[in-house]
């Protein structure tokens, strides 16, 4: 049997970091964190008061509270800067000790199934805020590796991250490409020709001479009938599976039943309620095996399908912000439940352009959605095996004591 240490004992946890009150630092929130990424950045400022976690690059962040924690909100911290950051109170933070234990290492321990399963089963307080208790936490007792094992497992499991890392970089410059091409044609009538086009008043301003003024419920269907089967078994997709970050559909479950939203490929999924509509959740349908195929969703999804545009311009209508400031300003109902009424749509005005505009920006960003799409699949069967391997190199069943990694570089992949 290994020899075993607390992981107490083994890890720095909530290391000590000095903040100057009202000096402003990097902050990262709860909802930066995105399950199945090994990394955040942070990407905000906030003026430091007193509280909250505290840590720096390097560090991990591990989520405390339901459902975050079982979802896999645990990451490392990247950032370009050796600049202390804070965030949310609900992050347990770990670092390795000096000559104990390495950072990388210790990430990947705390997103294994030896220390996130206990902390899940050690979790108290009310229902929807129970929370890990840390001391149980840490009284968790983990295998001891030397360093350089250490190192190595790290290097294997980096490997697959840092592929998933540069596919997601892609992904995000494919979306920004598609985003800005729309702007351009769209927003400033900087479309292909446009110096041969006269513009002419309309309601919303100067627009294109030829061009459709309609509502946006004349262009889009709004929540179309779609006939589900009730008994088989079909995609679902839950709330959390349209992210705030991007296009791409999660967590894609299989349900039995036909009860709330219904959609196909190319229909863009809407969320409906607060927060996640101000926090922009809005997902793109292209991960069905066959246009053809239906699958359903959460009640709190309205969705979205081309009338009189392509599927590509309603998606990215849909995320402009004169959208969805329409739809935020219809929201009624109780305080922290609030929903969009589909009225507002009635009410918003978009020009539309000839068939033939609209066929050349489909033909020109429709490459881009599928590139996402399938650097998206490649990351989640890059996931699944480094999820396979992770409790196999952390428990020791594949031994990496003695494999040679040249510099020790997170090149290795462990097939």
């Amino acid at each position: 049997m290994k020899d075993t240490i607390r992981f107490g004992d083994f890890v720095e946890v909530n290391p000590r970091i000095q903040l100057e009150k009202g000096k402003k630092y990097p902050y990262v929130e709860m909802a930066d964190i995105i399950p199945g990424n090994a990394f955040v950045f942070p990407e905000k400022q906030r003026v430091y008061k007193s509280g909250g976690s505290r840590f720096q690059a390097g560090d991990t962040l591990f989520a405390r509270i339901t459902p975050c924690l079982e979802n896999g909100k645990i990451v490392r911290l990247k950032h370009t800067v050796n600049q202390p950051c804070f965030g949310s109170t609900e992050f347990f933070v770990f670092r390795g000790k000096p000559n104990i234990s390495d950072s990388t290492y210790i990430f990947y321990l705390a997103l294994s199934p030896m220390i996130r399963d206990p902390a899940v089963k050690s979790m108290t307080g009310a229902s929807g805020r129970q929370r890990a208790i840390l001391s149980s936490v840490e009284d968790i007792h983990v295998p001891t590796y030397p360093l350089p094992t250490q190192r190595k497992i790290a290097a294997v499991l980096s490997a697959y991250d840092d592929l998933i890392e540069n596919n997601t970089r892609r992904i995000k410059i494919l979306e920004d490409m598609a985003q800005t091409l729309y702007q351009e044609w769209f927003v400033h009538f900087r479309f292909p020709g446009h110096e041969s086009v006269p513009m002419v008043e309309s309601p919303l301003g100067p627009i294109p001479k030829g061009w459709e003024m309609v509502t946006a419920s004349e262009a889009i269907f709004i929540n179309p009938q779609t006939s589900v089967p009730r008994d088989t078994k079909k995609p679902f997709l839950p709330m959390k599976s349209a992210t705030e970050h991007s296009m791409l559909i999660t967590d894609v479950e299989e349900k039995t039943g036909n009860s709330g939203a219904k959609f196909k490929n190319g229909d863009t999924l809407f969320a409906r309620i607060t927060p996640c509509l101000e926090n922009g959740r809005t997902g793109f349908v292209q991960f069905l095996p066959h246009d053809d195929d239906v699958a359903f969703g959460s009640t709190e999804f309205i969705v979205l399908r081309s009338k009189k545009l392509n599927p590509y311009f309603v998606y990215l209508l849909a995320q402009t912000r004169d959208f969805r400031e329409n739809a935020v300003k219809s929201m009624t109902g109780a305080t922290g439940r609030q929903r969009v009424v589909n009225q507002c749509f009635d009410d918003y005005l978009l020009p539309v352009p000839n068939k033939v505009i609209l066929d050349r920006f489909k033909s020109t960003v429709a490459p881009l959605f599928r590139k996402a799409q399938n650097l998206s699949e490649k990351n989640i069967n890059l996931r699944q095996t480094r999820d396979l391997l992770l409790p196999k190199l952390i428990s020791g069943e594949i031994d990496v004591s003695k494999l040679y990694i040249d510099g020790m570089q997170s090149s290795a992949v462990v097939h």
